[in-house]
């Protein structure tokens, strides 16, 4: 069988490639009409430059630099020096797939054409991406009007300067091209500038930020279906029909989810005792998850035009025979859609932490306070609320939107910016903590099940609870919180969706 390939083209890069490039090292080739485009932006930048044209990066500086020349014979040190100078980011350095990730996105960016690097450029990121060669690459620095301050290293990496991963072995550069078969690259005009003028590596942390959401919600899903069976809850707020009068798509699909979930479950049938309505944290389940795989929705229309779309300043344009000065990488039209994720995620933390709260309760669940087996002799679950409270408060924290959050930079001349790098990593920071604090939802609902003494449950929580059981079992006498806390964090981590 064929091994499987992404093909780019500058048009058509989906999440799923990304995530397949990024994750799984799928290997990419390049469609050859779409080099034929760098090419021809190649040489128009060149016919400008005979025509006496001031071309931003390619005959001038960059920045508050744009009025001093740039001269032919300089090209080469001079492109080395803007990436060595832009090279400013600080740590934590990148993950291998998060580099990979960014790389894919930048390659689909030069095969718009408007660019203007050497072909030569492109065909380096196609062989970094094949070949396992990974920049190491801090991931802070870029203020999210292009990340110039990080994505330096790759280009660092083409010149044999800096550090790479070659496969999983760490080394310097130059080692990894040699290792590889390649040489260090010359560098051209406009080279430094685009490998460097791209927001590529916010858009890789914000589609990673999407891949990683989704696979939660998936996850979160049966754990709150589970902690419901715990909870001995109501049904009715995710009955098909309720839902479709409502008319909101994410919600709908929560609930028919759930109800899939659930089927066959005990919950379907009447049962002394059972609340006629959830506190409001089980209740609107439904609704406030899918407002987010909504807000999902969204996010994913406008990363999709900024993974196939040019980001560059200047854009060249050669089927006009022009260039033109543009606003290209202003990321904010898909920074607010992240923004507006994690303020989302941030409502289904409260949810979570409510629900755990809730079924700890023995007035809404009907058991042993703190699910205790053994009153006044086993604690259980009596402090763990600390641990859920701080996670929460956290979440807040980093729903907060820093688009806003800018100094006015490069002698004023820079002066907006939309941290897109930063909104995205703090988007994911919430998820992290959301698999923390599903994780204690179902240590939670789990231990419910039990102390109802193993009703009947749903077809898709009935293999999840055994699997979870053999991972950590009932909670009969008090043990070490932490590790069972870490334990869930892990199998919620590495449940096959």
């Amino acid at each position: 069988m064929a091994e499987k390939t992404v093909c780019l083209t500058g048009k058509n890069l989906t999440i799923s490639q990304v995530k397949e490039i990024a994750y799984e090292n799928v290997k990419v080739e390049i469609a050859p009409e779409a080099m034929k485009k760098v090419q021809a932006a190649r040489d128009l930048i060149f016919e400008l430059d005979k025509r006496g044209v001031a071309v931003y990066g390619l005959n001038t500086g960059v920045g508050w630099n744009k009025d001093k020349v740039v001269y032919a014979d300089r090209y080469d040190a001079y492109n080395k020096n803007l990436l060595r100078s832009h090279m400013i980011g600080v740590g934590p350095e990148c993950t291998i797939p998060e580099v990979r990730a960014t790389m894919a996105i930048r390659l689909n960016g030069f095969l718009c054409g408007n660019t203007g690097v050497a072909k030569e450029i492109a065909e380096y990121y196609l062989e970094f991406l094949n070949r396992g060669i990974t920049p190491v690459m801090k991931s802070r620095g870029s203020v999210g009007e292009a990340d110039i301050a990080t994505l330096t290293a790759i280009g660092l990496t083409a010149i044999g300067e800096g550090e790479a991963w070659y496969g999983t072995e760490r080394m310097d550069s130059m080692a990894a091209l040699e290792k590889a078969g390649l040489k260090p690259l010359k560098m051209g005009p406009k080279d430094g500038l685009g490998i460097a003028s791209s927001n590529a590596q916010g858009a890789a942390f914000a589609t990673v930020g999407v891949i990683e959401a989704e696979e939660f919600i998936e996850r979160y899903r049966r754990v709150f279906c589970l902690a419901l069976e715990g909870l001995n809850g109501v049904l009715d707020p995710m009955d098909e029909s309720v839902n479709a009068v409502r008319g909101y798509a994410g919600q709908a699909e929560s609930a028919r989810e759930c109800r899939r979930l659930l089927k066959g479950s005990y919950l379907e049938r009447p049962w002394e005792g059972r609340a006629l309505q959830d506190p409001l944290s089980f209740r609107c389940q439904s609704a406030i998850t899918g407002s987010v795989m909504d807000a999902l929705e969204y996010l994913k229309k406008q990363l999709l035009v900024e993974l196939n779309a040019t980001d560059d300043n200047p854009c060249l344009l050669p089927e006009e025979d022009r260039m033109c000065g543009s606003p290209n990488f202003e990321p904010l039209s898909w920074v607010l859609a992240v923004e507006m994720t994690g303020i989302g995620l941030g409502h289904m933390s409260k949810m979570i932490a409510q629900q755990i709260l809730r079924i700890g309760d023995p007035g809404f669940s009907k058991l042993n306070r703190f699910l205790t087996p053994q009153e006044g002799s086993v604690i259980a679950y009596g402090t763990i609320q600390k641990t859920v409270s701080v996670l929460d408060a956290e979440n807040r924290m980093y729903a907060n939107p820093c688009s806003l959050d800018f100094l006015s930079m490069a002698g004023n001349i820079e002066d907006t910016a939309s941290n897109s790098a930063m909104a995205a990593m703090n988007m994911r920071k919430i998820i992290d903590n959301l698999y923390y604090m599903a994780a204690i939802e179902l240590m939670h609902a789990a231990q419910a099940v039990d102390l109802r003494d193993h009703p009947v449950l749903g077809e898709g929580t009935r293999d999840f609870f055994e699997a979870y059981r053999k991972v950590v079992p009932y909670l009969d006498n008090d043990r070490n919180m932490s590790e069972d806390i870490q334990k869930s964090y892990d199998f919620l981590k590495s449940w096959e969706i």
